[in-house]
């Protein structure tokens, strides 16, 4: 069968060999009309398949074959893929970016048609100048354009990807802003009513959680209130509790004097209360389990949790830093601030501190903290004097 019209019923089709597959398409009911349109059409197909120029979409817009063949067809599997595989927050950011950015440029385009030139110049028109995105965000959008070429290619059995090729420059890495230690005196001294979320950011301050790691942290984690050892298992994040971000992040350690002492204040304003039921979402972002839990930190005012780090930005911090005259920083510069503090003493093992807070490695310790808060660090100079007697 290499190509040519048929009846089938009450039906005419053409049908042709296309692409290593039979394609068979209907003109319409069994009419003579639509029997002389499906011959002079299957000639014309013929025609265009021998010269390289036959364009489906052109001749069968509205067929399935087509859909399946739009850059939109292999987007929404890429996302269904992607939904079963990512946290939802990072699902969420991914969706949010081709509904916004990418859909509405090429859904509809034939995938195999889009080139690579096409792709450079609506990175530069539209995502740059029309809709001005920062390069951390085109850099993500052109990521997900190039993974959707590439589960095109693996299905087509194709190799050329025309996103691959394309380099997004980022600007240099903002160092952390941390709070000094004379900032942090004044924070902590700053008199509030909301004596809830100042322990938590006294405890976040001197133990370098990730904020969503403390929301989430409930007694039935505190192995010892008396002694300070607590242990990490969950986060919460968009208002969802989730396992730890890594399997380096569940981690349990003795917490400094004044994180314990947050969390033994903590202990007689929330250790009594009842528990409850929440859901929380595994590390394959797929298995969701409950457990009965008494949070730690709850909203002052309500006994509820907080929602997110939102909530605390928002209803507390923002307002007590301008209490306490310091700068404002956001609340996850708390993480910063612990592992800059410790960092400027130059006594404390870059090895303990990136266990403390949950790193897989030294190496972002190297890169990122350390460098900036010398005026809280020790003389190293005059130690070295020291003991060597010099």
């Amino acid at each position: 069968m290499p190509d040519g019209y048929e009846i089938s019923g009450k039906s005419v089709r053409v049908y042709f060999y296309w692409e290593g597959k039979v394609c068979k398409e209907r003109i319409g009911s069994k009419t003579q009309l639509n029997i002389d349109k499906a011959k002079r059409l299957s000639e014309i197909i013929r025609y265009e398949l021998k010269e390289g120029s036959f364009d489906y979409s052109r001749h069968f817009p509205d067929s399935p074959r087509v859909k399946k063949s739009t850059f939109g067809h292999y987007l929404d599997v890429l996302l269904a893929i992607k939904k079963n595989e990512l946290a939802a927050s990072s699902y969420r950011s991914e969706n949010q970016k081709s509904e916004k950015y990418i859909k509405p440029r090429w859904g509809s385009y034939n995938i195999e048609k889009i080139d690579h030139l096409e792709i450079q110049e609506w990175i530069q028109e539209e995502l740059r100048n029309t809709h001005k995105l920062a390069s951390k965000t085109i850099k993500d959008i052109v990521s997900i354009v190039r993974q959707v070429f590439n589960l095109y290619c693996t299905n087509t059995k194709k190799t050329f990807n025309p996103a691959n090729g394309i380099k997004i420059k980022l600007p240099d890495k903002q160092d952390p802003d941390p709070f000094t230690l004379n900032e942090i005196k004044k924070i902590l001294d700053t008199p509030t009513t909301r004596v809830q979320e100042l322990n938590l950011m006294r405890f976040a301050i001197w133990d370098g959680p990730r904020i969503s790691e403390v929301l989430a942290l409930a007694w039935e984690d505190v192995v010892s209130v008396e002694k300070g050892i607590v242990r990490y298992e969950r986060a919460k994040v968009l208002g969802k509790y989730k396992a730890t971000k890594t399997r380096r992040s569940t981690r349990t350690h003795t917490l400094l004097k004044p994180a314990r002492e947050a969390l033994q204040e903590q202990f007689r304003l929330t250790g009594h209360l009842k528990p409850i039921e929440i859901e929380y979402t595994d590390r394959d972002n797929q298995t969701i389990r409950t457990k009965k839990l008494r949070f730690v930190f709850l909203n002052t005012q309500s006994l509820k949790p907080h929602k997110g780090d939102q909530d605390i930005r928002e209803r507390f911090w923002e307002t007590h830093l301008k209490r306490a005259e310091v700068r404002y920083r956001p609340p996850s510069q708390s993480r910063h601030t612990f592992i800059s503090q410790m960092l400027s003493t130059g006594a404390i093992p870059l090895h303990w501190i990136s266990d403390h807070v949950g790193h897989s490695t030294i190496d972002m310790i190297q890169k990122t903290y350390g460098k900036w808060i010398k005026a809280d660090g020790a003389d190293l100079h005059q130690t070295i004097e020291k003991i060597f007697d010099l």
